[in-house]
């Protein structure tokens, strides 16, 4: 039902095909975890299966699971914000939140943050509409992609290093739901994201679409620090993270969001 909401909304905003705007909105109460030490305030986006608010407001999903117990482990309380995801770097620089945990891709950006993990794999995959003759990455050719903005599928879509030939056009858009709507009503070929997400949507609001079988890149997610953050936090949350995928804590809780887990875990472990 959640998403049957979104969808409709983004379809009345669709014609105007917002292109990076809107701002974010905040779960909890940001007063309280500066005056707490013990409080670490978690960026996050709404990104089923991985961060999202439930029917009651609250936040939930496999990073939220795996945040509030790391951080339990450490002796902190995870405190939960959605932002807007493209001011994550500066939100991490100006200390308004602690750290990013949010489906976030390590590949490529293991040197603009202080990281921890990888935790998991996720896979980053180009879906289309069920009857599109576009069946493999080559038949891109000359189409239009829709995709998040400053995600991971944007930066390999732009990047040109050869991996899909010359597209007509990138719609990069804010809201993840929106590529979706530009998918079904026809202003897009095809979107690239992560196939956990494209899955969860397409459970979600009955709608389909089909992945093709040539993923662009299997990548690490992990836990975002701002680069110059000396606390030494991201350093325990990494050990931590490893003590959970050693216990199966990752993995069973995966599980309660994604069948086939160990897939997700992938050879996390050995990166």
């Amino acid at each position: 039902m959640k998403h049957r909401n979104v969808l409709a909304l983004a379809l009345a905003a669709v014609s105007a095909a917002v292109l990076l705007g809107g701002c974010g909105t905040q779960t909890g109460n940001a007063a309280e975890a500066e005056d707490d030490s013990s409080v670490l305030v978690v960026g996050c986006d709404n990104y089923a299966p991985f961060s999202y608010a439930d029917v009651d407001g609250n936040m939930t999903g496999i990073d939220v699971d795996l945040a509030q117990e790391a951080f339990t482990r450490m002796g902190y309380r995870a405190e939960f914000r959605v932002i807007n995801w493209e001011e994550k770097k500066e939100l991490l620089h100006k200390g308004e939140i602690d750290c990013v945990w949010s489906s976030f891709t390590m590949d490529g950006r293991e040197n603009d943050y202080n990281w921890a993990g990888p935790y998991m794999e996720s896979h980053q995959v180009v879906a289309v509409l069920p009857d599109s003759k576009i069946t493999k990455l080559s038949d891109l050719e000359d189409k239009v992609i829709a995709v998040q903005s400053t995600t991971k599928p944007e930066d390999i879509i732009r990047s040109h290093d050869g991996m899909l030939p010359p597209l007509r056009k990138v719609l990069s858009v804010q809201k993840r739901e929106l590529i979706f709507v530009l998918l079904s009503k026809g202003y897009a070929d095809a979107i690239a994201g992560h196939d956990t997400t494209i899955e969860e949507f397409m459970a979600e609001t009955g709608l389909e679409f089909r992945i093709l079988d040539e993923p662009l890149q299997t990548v690490g997610l992990g836990v975002a620090f701002d680069k110059d953050d000396a606390r030494g936090i991201a350093a325990q949350l990494n050990d931590t993270l490893k003590e959970m995928r050693e216990d199966g804590t990752v993995r069973e809780t995966i599980g309660k969001y994604l069948p086939d887990a160990e897939r997700f875990v992938g050879g996390s472990d050995e990166k």
